[in-house]
């Protein structure tokens, strides 16, 4: 079975009324202003799957600023996910800061299926993992055993639209806080696998994963052998950032970087997350 933790799709009217959303949220405007950026539906995406012999996609929501915004974009993963016969699976978001509103929405998305919370941009919607809101998440993620998937950026290089979502230092300190927690580091969790060297850093990452998405972008090659050696595949998850990179062409990228024994290659392509979501073995090929 073949996962790709990390795609991307919203509601068509979205991509219909994107001038409308540009001047709703500074978040979206970023990331998403030039006509270049791709705004993908779950009907691209499921096409792209085919394509790339994918079985399974995790479609995270966009950490939008509103509450509003965040459950109209949820309402379209759970409908898209409850009809895809199980080849799509929900990540929803919510607002923290809407306090009871937040909580109200993820008990309702997990009653829809949602699996998990992401792509979570803490320093996009205006909060902070080290106040309350960060309780928060980390008392509802315990509570209804979701995965929390965090964009976690690196501090250094270049700089590109929605770099600073969360940078690798607060990501380290709130999975440090919150040990029984099952949290991704999206795109190599800005780095941090490479502090697993030290002894203190490994025993927090136990319970953490990353994932590869838009790799392309960020590292050369060699990170997928670099980092399997610091965590261990088995902590490493096929992530894409489609429609950013297509799934077919990551696939490539993590079958031709990680080692030739055929093991490290199950496990990141599809066993770590048929694990982590606990998926029906009667699935499985």
């Amino acid at each position: 079975m073949v996962v790709d933790f990390h795609t991307h799709i919203f509601p068509p009217k979205v991509r219909e009324r994107r001038e409308d959303y540009l001047r709703r949220d500074p978040a979206f405007a970023e990331m998403y202003s030039s006509p270049r950026a791709q705004i993908a539906t779950a009907e691209e995406l499921l096409a792209g799957m085919e394509e790339a012999e994918v079985d399974t996609s995790v479609v995270l929501g966009f950490a939008w600023s509103e509450q509003e915004l965040c459950r109209e974009h949820n309402e379209y993963l759970l409908e898209t996910a409850a009809r895809s016969d199980g080849r799509l699976i929900p990540f929803c978001v919510v607002q923290p800061q809407a306090e009871d509103d937040a909580l109200a929405e993820t008990e309702r998305c997990v009653r829809g299926g949602a699996r998990g919370l992401g792509e979570l941009r803490p320093d996009s919607q205006g909060y902070s993992l080290d106040e309350s809101a960060g309780v928060i998440l980390a008392e509802a993620a315990l509570r209804h055993d979701l995965v929390l998937l965090f964009h976690v950026s690196e501090p250094v290089g270049h700089a590109y639209p929605g770099k600073g979502g969360l940078g690798l230092d607060a990501f380290y300190r709130f999975v440090s806080r919150h040990p029984k927690l099952m949290a991704v580091g999206a795109h190599w969790a800005g780095g941090l696998p490479f502090y697993a060297l030290m002894p203190e850093v490994r025993d927090a990452l136990a319970n953490v994963y990353v994932d590869t998405a838009a790799t392309p972008f960020l590292y050369g090659p060699e990170i997928y052998r670099q980092v399997a050696g610091l965590m261990g595949a088995e902590r490493i998850l096929f992530g894409s950032d489609y429609p950013l990179v297509s799934q077919r062409r990551q696939r490539q990228a993590i079958e031709e970087g990680l080692p030739d024994d055929g093991v490290a290659k199950r496990l990141v392509l599809g066993e770590n997350a048929f694990r982590l979501l606990r998926l029906d073995h009667a699935r499985k090929r």
